[in-house]
């Protein structure tokens, strides 16, 4: 089994093994505790702005069908996040060392410019959800808020320099804020129960027949279960100082597992609940053409009554956005560490991946005008999509390696069926490209 590394090979660099585990003896709450962090932090890219324009189109185009799509990609996530899980602790490489250790030099520099388009895109989506919602809350034009969001790469370094508990701390928050405004909303919307049940689980086969459900069912997919996020797990599990013994490694597996398994139900229910709202408000009144963010915010008002929903739309958006572009920055650190071994400084790598997704957002406004947004944000999800089995695959290589693993190696049915989710996600990107270029 592959030697652990030393702190100064992690991705992560001092935060390696900074948040203490508690010994042999302690309450299962208090080591419940002790690992809850990380898989909040990954849950953040499930309810991102990318999730919200495909879920909004979703739920006002198709009402609840998509419902199932969700559920599924969610399913999806949970699976792979623990063996990113496995990886992490069981080897104490994170996915982009994994792919520098054991890959060719060439594969491993193409899988590393795959991956840096994916987050690219991620980041792109986020940065212009952030903007969107600070123009709908303070009026500001969507090329100075994208500009505003540069300060989020400040915000992160300054939380990383006080301890990794007090990002995680703040990311929940904001989780727990966007969480609440859903809650209300969905209590205001009052939607048909049965609907949303048949939604998930009575899926259609519609969805591999029509072109429009399928590329929102990708984009829903991509939305979901995005590629950078298995690099960041893989990484962000080292963060526990854990035994480095066999029962040590195999107690930090299962406690981060059911880590990132709640924190993915809570993103569950936040992208639900933004189809739901969509479905509930749009497709059933008849507004069945909203892929828009701004323009649903713009509706929800006169659907209501009352601008305390539209309010809370846009705050949630707000935490979203900026949770986001936290966590994403964050995994363009680790993949630009794991794969290339670079050593700059922080503040400069966290500058260098927000000027990536600002610059092209600046230029795109400029050109396009804001009303192109709404469309990029959906595209830039479909991308995320594409850029999947780039990370499946080899994630799912690993951890079904003995040689590479050792007793930490996925059980058959595990590795069953993940190879399964790796080849329905590039069956249904293989889909998309032949529709896109036969039609």
């Amino acid at each position: 089994m592959t030697t652990p590394p030393t702190k100064s090979m992690t991705a992560e660099g001092d935060m390696a093994d900074t948040v203490a585990v508690p010994k042999a003896g302690a309450t299962l709450f208090r080591r419940f505790l002790a690992f809850a962090g990380p898989g909040y932090m990954v849950s953040v890219g499930y309810m991102d702005p990318g999730n919200w324009a495909t879920s909004l189109a979703g739920g006002s185009k198709f009402g609840y069908t998509l419902l199932s799509v969700i559920l599924v990609s969610n399913l999806m996530a949970i699976l792979l996040q623990s063996l990113c899980a496995r990886l992490g602790i069981g080897t104490g490489l994170d996915l982009a060392q994994a792919c520098r250790s054991y890959l060719s030099r060439p594969a491993s520099y193409a899988l590393w410019f795959v991956c840096e388009l994916a987050i690219i895109a991620c980041d792109l989506a986020e940065v212009i959800g952030t903007a969107i919602a600070l123009k709908l809350l303070f009026k500001i034009p969507l090329i100075f808020g994208a500009l505003i969001t540069a300060l989020d790469a400040f915000l992160l370094l300054y939380l990383m320099q006080k301890d990794v508990r007090r990002l995680e701390a703040f990311i929940i928050v904001l989780l727990v804020t966007i969480m609440a405004c859903f809650a209300v909303q969905i209590a205001m919307v009052s939607p048909s129960l049965s609907g949303i049940a048949q939604g998930f689980f009575q899926p259609t086969t519609e969805i591999f027949t029509n072109h429009a459900m399928l590329y929102l069912a990708i984009g829903i997919l991509g939305a979901t279960v995005m590629p950078h996020n298995l690099y960041l797990h893989s990484s962000l599990v080292k963060t526990r100082n854990f035994e480095k013994t066999e029962a040590g490694r195999w107690q930090a597996i299962r406690w981060a597992t059911l880590d990132s398994t709640l924190a993915l139900m809570l993103a569950l229910f936040v992208n639900a609940g933004i189809l739901i709202i969509a479905a509930g408000v749009f497709y059933t009144s008849g507004n069945r053409e909203v892929a828009d963010i701004e323009q649903a915010y713009q509706l929800l008002t006169p659907a209501f009554g009352t601008s305390v929903a539209a309010t809370l739309f846009a705050i949630a958006l707000l935490a979203s956005g900026l949770n986001s572009t936290l966590t994403t920055t964050l995994a363009g650190q680790i993949v630009m560490d794991g794969f290339l071994n670079l050593r700059i400084a922080p503040w400069l790598r966290r500058l260098v991946t927000r000027g990536l997704a600002i610059i092209p957002v600046i230029i795109i406004i400029a050109l396009y005008g804001e009303k192109e947004v709404g469309k990029l944000l959906i595209f830039s999800q479909i991308i995320l999509s594409m850029q999947l089995p780039f990370a499946v695959i080899p994630l799912v290589a690993f951890v079904s390696s003995r040689k590479k693993m050792g007793v930490f190696v996925a059980p058959l049915w595990l590795k069953v069926t993940a190879w399964g989710i790796a080849a329905v996600i590039l069956t249904l990107n293989i889909k998309l490209l032949f529709d896109i270029f036969t039609q």
